[in-house]
């Protein structure tokens, strides 16, 4: 399959989603690329601006199954994996799937769960699998990670360590809409409660694996591989950061700058891809130290100055990818 199917699909995709979620087109796009590259993605916005209804309406476009976490201080590991139950008939353990297991899992506000229900989504992030009274279940496939969190409500919740943050491909935050967007909502959404059941699946599971390896496929130049290298080393050293971006996110921004690729409809990544993908992928991988969050520093601000620090590839190294 070409990387014209995958824009294709992005296009169709974007329209059919777009009608429920108003002015969030690039927000749907790059939720759908972190699924094509076997990524999660973390929703850090106030309530009331679309997260879930992003997160149902791909799930039915797809016609993937979906299941939804709430998250609460008093939720436990096996509310998310699954409990093994004793079969008296049997004299067996039979393994009771918990919500984990769908293709596509919501879980909404995420730092209300305490960091012993946190850390059960790290082995199925990580490694497509849960393990139950020492068994192990993997989950289907695809496997992707929808979650979101309020950034201003604190009280009685519980921040994301690194090593959760850093199993999100993706941080996005979609923001307050235009005016015109708003009106929209209101003109769309106003009149009647327009759920997901109004669209209809687009693709079914066969077609987003190949979708999948037509992104894989994307070449990148050198040039654009090192790019990324020295962006994501960049951010060790800048001023005001305590803790850089690992590895893990150099191999993020990777795929990620080939789900742009593919969807743009190109079978080559370009440095602008690049650009454009660093801010969603290395935000949430950035840790300030005090000092500069007194003064009003943040990541997207370090990554801005990366950005037009590091120096671009120059067009003829980036060329040999197009051939």
């Amino acid at each position: 399959m070409s990387v014209e199917a995958v824009r294709d699909a992005t296009e169709r995709l974007v329209g059919q989603v777009g009608q429920l979620v108003v002015g969030k087109a690039r927000a749907i796009e790059e939720v759908f690329g972190a699924l094509l590259v076997g990524g999660h993605v973390l929703l850090d916005d106030v309530p009331g601006v679309g997260k879930t209804t992003l997160a149902r309406s791909i799930a039915r476009s797809l016609d993937l199954d979906f299941h939804r976490i709430q998250c609460t201080p008093d939720l436990v590991p096996s509310d998310i994996t699954g409990v093994s139950v004793f079969d008296q008939r049997s004299s067996t353990f039979e393994y009771r799937p918990g919500p984990v297991m769908a293709n596509v899992v919501l879980v909404d506000e995420i730092n209300r769960a305490t960091p012993r229900a946190q850390s059960a989504l790290l082995e199925a992030m990580q490694e497509g699998q849960v393990t139950v009274d020492e068994a192990t279940h993997a989950l289907p496939d695809p496997f992707f990670v929808i979650a979101t969190q309020n950034p201003i409500e604190l009280e009685g919740t519980f921040p994301l360590p690194e090593a959760q943050l850093d199993r999100f491909l993706l941080l996005l935050n979609l923001g307050y809409p235009s005016a015109d967007e708003e009106d929209r909502v209101l003109r769309v959404h106003g009149p009647r409660q327009l759920g997901t059941d109004t669209l209809h699946p687009l693709f079914d599971r066969a077609r987003i694996a190949e979708l999948r390896e037509a992104v894989r496929s994307v070449r990148i130049a050198d040039a654009v591989r090192r790019y990324v290298v020295d962006v994501v080393r960049a951010t060790r050293s800048a001023e005001g950061v305590e803790l850089g971006a690992s590895p893990r996110a150099a191999l993020a921004l990777f795929r990620a700058t080939q789900a742009l690729a593919a969807m743009r409809g190109r079978s080559y990544a370009l440095p602008d891809d690049v650009k454009a993908q660093a801010p969603a992928v290395l935000r949430h991988r950035l840790f300030l130290d005090a000092d500069a969050q007194m003064r009003g520093r943040t990541a997207d601000t370090v990554i801005g100055e990366i950005l037009s620090r590091v120096p671009v590839p120059a067009e003829e190294a980036v060329a040999a990818a197009r051939s």
